[in-house]
């Protein structure tokens, strides 16, 4: 084995629900660094990897995603640096990396290159996120202060949302995930010929198995084990977020967790004194990315993770067949069922698609999700020795992707094992405004406090258009009738705003 071979040598996730006992109102930088610390000590090194460290990322937390969020308790000023101080280190590289649920996994293809090619011989990635805390004490009217300044050279790669975003999907209010899955979402339900209920139940199905691996894990936010028809049926418990997903099915925000992942070079980790046993190599790690939702050929799919995850596997040489287990992203149902219709998979697998719970039950830790699966991935692997086990990460609305394979068993690192593939490019036009006839394409609609508001997608020509109405009657037509194909009018109305009325 090469010297500069990557392995994870240490994994560790830490957890609290508010008012269990326990429960110490971590911060985020509380939470990440106690996560690092179980990571290290998860290595059951000989000597110190906290002196060894010499790269450290943190995945940006919620609060530091974008301009509008702010964070009401403050934040660290250098994120790397204050995670790091928390476990007594002082690395080299101190990077913050930007937005995208999917950065977990591709930090992992990015470290293990760096270690491949004798820049890095021990790194790490750690992150958390206290939502669920920061929920609590506003609503008790009680504050804390969480903020932090630390001293040191820190790489900020900024949020970085580039042109993720169509910024007529913004003055619409379907830019942020729960505005834009759903459209994607109904594209595949009209598809399929399924009610708006049908396909509710479609989604519990998917689900349900979910549940209980959620309800058996101890780091959970929500471990209740929920029926299919449970999670398709709406009520004051389960109320419509946007047609057509109930509270229950979209990823849960409000968790306060942490998870951290430990790499380091097969000659460090034997300096350090690891055991073998606590080795796993990273056979494959690959990603790729969207244009906009809107500028896509087809809103209900993804090439790129499709893309992501036949490259991370072909690099493995290993298929969905062999894999002992896997953990597809699930912040909402597309983006899973987008690779069971590729690959032609089942979604009742006896293996599952989760290993947490998924996010909307395990909880969604902002961008930092994946590292609990990939922390989950490395347990796996090492109760099955030699079996391989797949991570999916998601980032934006289906935006990008990154995948990686994991296995006790040996990786040869001769040749990279990591591959970034780029962005596909645009298929349509974007409008931001229109002014005449079009034809519909998708919906959704967002219930709020004057009512609810339907957004629709149409096609005018080779370019896509977005129109809301606040109208009943006309919510009323677009969940009682398919909307694809039909002749619509719009206009363009106020800020931007079109608004658009059946022909």
């Amino acid at each position: 084995m090469d010297d500069n071979t990557p392995v994870i040598i240490g994994v560790g996730q830490v957890s609290e629900r508010v008012g269990e006992p326990g429960y110490l109102e971590r911060s985020p930088m509380d939470l990440a660094g106690a996560a690092l610390k179980a990571a290290i000590a998860d290595a059951r090194a000989r000597r110190s990897v906290t002196q060894a460290l010499d790269t450290l990322v943190a995945v940006r937390q919620f609060e530091q995603s974008a301009t509008r969020y702010m964070a009401p308790f403050g934040c660290a000023n250098n994120v790397p640096r204050a995670i790091a101080r928390r476990v007594g280190a002082n690395p080299e590289r101190a990077i913050h990396e930007v937005v995208g649920g999917d950065r977990p996994q591709r930090l992992v293809g990015e470290l293990a290159a760096e270690i491949a090619a004798g820049r890095s011989k021990l790194a790490a990635i750690a992150g958390a996120e206290a939502l669920s805390t920061v929920r609590a004490l506003m609503g008790r009217g009680e504050t804390r202060d969480w903020s932090e300044t630390r001293r040191g050279s820190q790489e900020d790669r900024g949020p970085s949302y580039g042109d993720a975003i169509d910024m007529t999907a913004l003055r619409h209010g379907v830019a942020a995930p729960i505005g834009g899955y759903p459209i994607a979402e109904n594209v595949r339900r009209e598809r399929l010929g399924l009610s708006l209920a049908d396909y509710r139940l479609e989604i519990g199905k998917l689900f349900a198995p979910f549940t209980k691996v959620a309800a058996a894990n101890p780091h959970s936010a929500a471990p209740t084990v929920w029926s299919a028809e449970e999670l398709a049926t709406l009520s004051e418990r389960n109320r419509l977020i946007a047609e057509p997903y109930g509270r229950l099915v979209v990823s849960r925000d409000q968790v306060n967790q942490g998870a951290a992942i430990v790499l380091a070079s097969v000659a460090e980790a034997r300096r350090l004194g690891v055991p073998e046993d606590r080795w796993v190599y990273i056979h494959g790690v690959a990603d790729c990315a969207e244009p906009t939702l809107l500028s896509r050929a087809n809103m209900e799919q993804s090439p790129a993770a499709v893309a992501a995850i036949s490259t991370a596997l072909e690099l493995a040489g290993v298929d969905f067949e062999s894999l002992a287990a896997t953990d597809l992203y699930s912040c909402f149902a597309i983006p899973i069922f987008n690779l069971l219709d590729a690959f032609g998979l089942d979604r009742d697998d006896p293996r599952g698609w989760t290993l947490t719970g998924g996010l909307p039950f395990f909880g969604g830790a902002g961008n930092n999700y994946s590292s609990h699966a990939i922390a989950e991935a490395v347990q796996s692997c090492r109760a099955q020795p030699g079996g391989k086990v797949l991570v999916g990460a998601n980032g934006g609305i289906m935006s990008k992707y990154a995948a990686g394979v994991y296995s006790t068993a040996p990786a040869d690192w001769s040749t990279s094992r990591w591959q970034s593939m780029g962005k596909i490019k645009p298929h349509f036009g974007v409008l931001d405004a229109h002014d005449g006839e079009a034809v519909g394409e998708s919906f959704t609609i967002q219930p709020g406090k004057a009512g609810e508001t339907a957004t629709l997608v149409a096609r005018a020509g080779d370019a896509r258009v977005l129109a809301n109405s606040t109208d009943p009657a006309i919510c009323a037509e677009l969940r009682a009738r398919k909307v694809s194909g039909r002749p619509v009018r719009i206009e363009e109305g106020e800020g931007g705003v079109n608004r658009f009325w059946f022909v």
